[in-house]
C-alpha cells in the first residue's frame, strides 16, 4: 500500500518535503565510531542520503517505491535500491549488506510505516556489534504563521483524520511511544526523542506540494475527496499573502530516537 501511495506522490514529495539540518547528522554521526557504511531505509527521494554521503564512505539508500527513487539525486558513493516490502535476511544480504557490516541504520520520517518486529530483526542482523547505531526521526506539523498554521492543522487533524494510515499517531506523539528496543548510545542516558528543527524557504506552490505529499491526502483523493479544494486553496492564499511576501521560512520540528544495538541484541 505504501509503495503504491508514494508512487503517485513522488513529484510532490520531491518538490515539497524539507531537507534536514546539518547539526542533526553531526549529532548522529558523532555517535557512530566508524563511518564506513550507512543504510538509509525508506529514503524516498534521497533527502537524508545526500547528507549521509558527505559523512559516510558509502551509503545504501533503499525504498519500496521506485517512483520515489526516480527523483533521488545520483551521487558516486550512494547506491539506490528498490526493495520489496517484506525482505528476508537473504534478500537483505544481497540488496543491502553483509551481517554485522553497517555502522548506521537511518530512517527519516518513515519508521511508522514499518512492520517493526521484522525491521528490528533486520537492523540487529546488519548493524555492527556492539556500537552500531539506529537513528530514526519524524517531523510534525510545519510552522509558517498563525493564519496558515490554523488552516493546515484543521486539514491535518480534522479533515484528513479519517484517512490517516495506521501509525500516524506515532508521529503525533513525536515517536515517544514507538517501540524502540535499543540501548542509549555512550554518553546518553536515554534514546530520545531528541529535538531538532529544520527550515525551508518555500512559496505557496511548494507548501501545497508538501500538503499533497501526505499519504492521507492521496488516500482521500483515491476515495473521491479533495482535501485541497478551491475554497481551501483560496483560504491558504489569503493567509499566505497577508504580509505581501511570496516566499516564507517554513519550520519543521524534528524528533529523533537513537540507540545502539549493544551486545545483548545478537541475532541467530
Amino acid at each position: 500500500m505504501a509503495a503504491e501511495l508514494f508512487k503517485k506522490q513522488g513529484e510532490d514529495y520531491w518538490k515539497g518535503r524539507p531537507n534536514y539540518p546539518e547539526e542533526l547528522f553531526q549529532f548522529i554521526s558523532s555517535n557512530t565510531p566508524c563511518h564506513d557504511l550507512a543504510w538509509d531505509v525508506g529514503t524516498g527521494s534521497g533527502q537524508a542520503a545526500v547528507s549521509l554521503a558527505q559523512i559516510y564512505k558509502n551509503v545504501i539508500a533503499t525504498d519500496t517505491s521506485q517512483g520515489q527513487l526516480d527523483f533521488a539525486p545520483p551521487l558516486p558513493n550512494v547506491r539506490y535500491q528498490c526493495t520489496p516490502p517484506d525482505m528476508s535476511l537473504s534478500e537483505l544480504k544481497n540488496m543491502v549488506s553483509e551481517q554485522g557490516s553497517v555502522d548506521l541504520v537511518l530512517v527519516a520520517q518513515a519508521m511508522h510505516w514499518f512492520d517493526l518486529p521484522t525491521f528490528y530483526k533486520q537492523v540487529k542482523w546488519v548493524l555492527k556489534k556492539p556500537h552500531g547505531v539506529i537513528a530514526a526521526w519524524c517531523y510534525t506539523t510545519p510552522e509558517v504563521n498563525d493564519g496558515v498554521d490554523s488552516i493546515f492543522k484543521r486539514i491535518y487533524f480534522v479533515d484528513s483524520r479519517a484517512y490517516w494510515t495506521h501509525g500516524r499517531h506515532l508521529i503525533v506523539d513525536k515517536y515517544r511511544s514507538i517501540d524502540f528496543p535499543f540501548e542509549p548510545v555512550d554518553g546518553a542516558d536515554h534514546t530520545g526523542p531528541f529535538e531538532f528543527k529544520t527550515e525551508r524557504l518555500m512559496d505557496l506552490e511548494e507548501y501545497l506540494a508538501y500538503t499533497k505529499s501526505a499519504s492521507a491526502y492521496q488516500t482521500a483523493r483515491d476515495k473521491g475527496v479533495e482535501l485541497l479544494n478551491d475554497d481551501v486553496v483560496e483560504e491558504f492564499k489569503g493567509a499566505w499573502n497577508e504580509d505581501g511576501n511570496d516566499k516564507k521560512i517554513v519550520k519543521f520540528p524534528i524528533y529523533l530516537r537513537m540507540g545502539k544495538v549493544g551486545d545483548l541484541n545478537l541475532v541467530d
